[in-house]
This record gives structure tokens, C-alpha cells and sequence, in this order.
């Protein structure tokens, strides 16, 4: 099968235009989502926390299922195109969910409460697509192709996807939302995100070494959550427990992450703020590709959560654009280092049969378990802070700035297993220079 080295300009092509375009829909996901529901629907921020929390399991449990699948078949292009054209078109859904229409679907319940259970479940809908295509089967794919000698390098180029995604969209189309045009902004990523699963199919190529599986799709589909599994692998999962930590620390902030700017500082040109601070930690997310790969993965990782820390402590004491380009640079360049140094380990410890399965075990850490506590972390914490305000007499929820302090806090969990797989990692190199003495 052909690596990295020697992908050629086509395949990165390929896994540039089919990620960019995949994190489009997550963007949306992740942080538009959030926003349509609290600025049309309900200012409530459990209806977020359970938006968020129920994707992140309709994720976990379709990536767990349609990994295996794609592992059994030995096929990732089907998935990956089939599930990208779909993925948009649930996306564009997204337009024709209002108060007014849940009204008329349900006439005898509360329109507000409707309309806002009507986003959750189509949010799990949308997400029972997108994880069929990117984190099932995209992401198997990029385990394909690459090795354990410049899996830094492509974590790096591709962790910064969701950053180049946020800046096209806060730059270029964030209008659309602040004049209320929910509708137009959907239809035209979903259709985006449609038309990248037709050219899919002919971009994508299943390697050659990847063969149909011989055991059951059942049998495979639990290999993972197998004590004895976890006992022969316990790099892996210790690795998994390490990206969970971190994860968890990022979603006690990001759902809230636009709400806060926008409405506990006042910032209005959050679209200028943002662009700055993605513009500026993309860049320096492409050049410590390198050094993830020279410096090692878990040794990089210390200087990179020290980064992230510093900018969450910054972005609790900053109330200015400047001072949020500032902390948020910093913050959201720890957050691509540690998201990239961490991802690269674990594709490293991820055993090459079983790739597509394994992105089903990595989400219930990297997106299940962080996404239903992180969340409810950051809710806790915004209900506990008593600041809200009153608009056409209803008293509105704000997030408040102790969510990056809870952040921080979460963080230094991760020190932990990183800890110990540093210790394995130099327990493993010594005896296997004695052995080679």
C-alpha cells in the first residue's frame, strides 16, 4: 500500500479537499449549530449540552458499526462518497426547522420546545452521515495511507482543516446568520458537501492491500471493547484515555465558544477576531508538523499543552478584540499541537487490520465521552454563574469566562497517561538498546 512518502500531489489532493470539505459540515455542526439553536429557537443551554451530548453517541455508534462494515468489505470509497452526498443534504435540513413549521407538525405542543428537539434529532441524523463518511471511513483511510514516520506531518496539515474551515466560513459567509438568512447558509454547505461525495468517487482509491475480511462482521465489530484486546494493547488505549482528557477540556468551552464572544463581551466583528486567531495558529499548526515527527509525539505533547493552558488562562482575563486575538491564537495553537501530536500516537499504536474499526473505539474517547461531559461541565458552570439577561421579556442564560478555568482544570488530567506512556515508551527504548548492545 502507498504511504505518505510517496503519496504524490493527487492523493494529497485528495485527503485535503475531501477533509476541508467534511470539516465544513463539522464546523457547522460544532459551532452553527449551537448558535441557530440559541439565536431562533431557545436560549436554554441544556437543549445545547443534549444536542451535543446525543450526536456524540449516534457518532460513536455509527462510526463502531459502519468502521467494522467498511473493514469487513475492505472498502472505503463507497463510504466515504455515498455518505458525503447524503451528509449535505441533511445538513441542508437544517434551513427548514423553525418555530413556525414545528408548530404546524405538532399543533398541541410547545412550538420553542419542538423546534428545538426537531434540531437534536436531525442533528443525529446529520451526524449518522457525516460519521459514516469521515470518521468512520475517511479517517481509516488516512490510517491507510500513511506511516509511523510522517503521521505528525499529515496530523498537522490535517488538523488544521477545521481551522481553515471556520476561517472560509466566518470570513465569507458568517453574514448570512447575523441577518437571520439560516436557510441560504445551509443550503449552500450542504450542497458543497454533496457535490465533494460525487467527485469522491472518482478522487478516492481503495488501496490495494486493503482486502475483504475473512472473520464476522459481528466478531469484529466488539474486537475492540474486548478486555483481552485492551490487555494486549494497552498503549493504544492508554493513548485513547490521553485524547479523551483533552477532548473533554476543549468541549467545555468551544459549543459556547461563539456565544460567549458574541454576547457576554460585545464583540460584534467576532468574524475579524476569529480569523485572526485561526489564521495565526494554522500557521503555526503547519510548522510543528515537523517537530511532532522529529521530537517525538508524546515529548511534544508537554510543550504543547503548556501553550493551550496559557491561552485558556488568557482568554479568562481578556474582555477586548485584541486581547482574544491574543489568548485565542495562543489557546488555539496548544489545541492544534496537542490535537495533532495525540492523533498521530494513536494511529502509530492502531493495529493495520483493524483501522476501521478502531475509529469506532476512538470515538467513544476522542468524541462520545468528551462530548456529554464536556458540554454538561461548561452548562454546569454557565448556570452556576447567575449571568443573564432580559430581552423581550425573557431572561436569557450568558456564558461566563470560569469555562476556560474549567477547561484548564480538565486539562491537567491529561498529564497523567501521557505521563505513563512516556515512562513505557523509555522502559521499551532501553531494553531494546540492551538487547541490541
Amino acid at each position: 500500500m502507498e504511504k505518505a512518502t510517496g503519496l504524490g500531489a493527487g492523493k494529497w489532493l485528495t485527503l485535503i479537499i475531501i477533509g476541508l470539505f467534511g470539516q465544513f459540515a463539522w464546523t457547522i455542526e460544532n459551532m452553527y449549530f449551537n448558535v441557530f439553536l440559541y439565536n431562533t429557537i431557545s436560549t436554554d443551554p441544556g437543549y445545547i449540552a443534549a444536542m451535543v451530548g446525543w450526536s456524540a453517541a449516534a457518532a460513536t455508534l455509527t462510526t463502531l458499526l459502519m468502521g467494522a462494515l467498511s473493514d469487513k468489505l475492505g472498502r472505503r470509497k463507497i463510504f466515504i462518497a455515498g455518505g458525503y452526498v447524503l451528509w449535505g443534504l441533511s445538513t441542508a435540513a437544517f434551513g427548514y426547522i423553525t418555530p413556525e413549521n414545528a408548530a404546524l407538525l405538532f399543533p398541541g405542543a410547545n412550538a420553542a420546545a419542538a423546534a428545538a428537539m426537531m434540531v437534536v434529532v436531525m442533528d443525529c441524523v446529520m451526524t449518522f452521515f457525516g460519521s459514516t463518511a469521515n470518521d468512520a471511513a475517511f479517517n481509516a483511510y488516512v490510517t491507510d495511507v500513511t506511516d509511523s514516520s510522517n503521521r505528525g506531518r499529515a496530523e498537522s496539515v490535517l488538523a488544521i482543516l477545521p481551522l481553515i474551515s471556520m476561517l472560509i466560513i466566518f470570513g465569507a459567509f458568517d453574514g448570512l446568520t447575523q441577518q437571520g438568512r439560516w436557510k441560504e447558509f445551509f443550503d449552500i454547505f450542504g450542497l458543497a458537501v454533496s457535490c465533494v461525495g460525487v467527485l469522491a468517487f472518482f478522487l478516492v482509491k481503495d488501496g490495494p492491500e486493503l482486502k475483504r475480511a475473512d472473520d464476522g462482521y459481528f466478531k469484529n465489530l466488539v474486537y475492540g471493547l474486548r478486555p483481552d484486546v485492551a490487555a494486549k494493547n494497552p498503549e493504544l488505549y492508554i493513548s485513547f484515555a490521553a485524547f479523551c482528557l483533552f477532548s473533554v477540556a476543549v468541549q467545555v468551552f468551544f459549543p459556547y465558544l461563539i456565544i460567549y464572544i458574541q454576547n457576554y463581551l460585545g464583540i460584534t466583528d467576532y468574524a475579524l477576531v476569529l480569523g485572526v486567531v485561526l489564521i495565526l495558529s494554522s500557521a503555526v499548526s503547519v510548522v510543528s508538523g515537523r517537530f511532532i515527527d522529529r521530537l517525538g509525539k508524546l515529548r511534544f505533547v508537554y510543550p504543547a499543552a503548556a501553550v493551550m493552558l496559557a491561552g485558556l488562562t488568557g482568554m479568562y482575563f481578556v474582555r477586548s478584540s485584541a486581547g482574544v486575538m491574543v489568548a485565542g491564537t495562543v489557546m488555539m495553537s496548544g489545541y492544534m499541537m496537542m490535537a495533532a501530536a495525540l492523533g498521530a500516537n494513536i494511529r502509530d499504536w492502531t493495529p493495520p487490520d483493524k483501522a476501521g474499526h478502531f475509529q469506532g473505539i476512538r470515538m467513544i474517547f476522542a468524541v462520545l465521552l468528551p462530548m456529554i461531559i464536556g458540554p454538561s461541565v461548561g452548562a454546569a458552570v454557565i448556570r452556576n454563574s447567575d449571568s443573564t439577561y432580559m430581552e423581550l421579556g425573557q431572561i436569557k442564560t450568558l456564558p461566563t469566562p470560569e469555562i476556560y478555568l474549567a477547561a484548564a482544570a480538565v486539562l491537567l488530567l491529561t498529564f497523567i497517561p501521557v505521563v505513563y506512556l512516556r515512562r513505557r515508551e523509555r522502559g521499551k527504548n532501553s531494553a531494546d538498546r540492551e538487547e541490541n548492545a
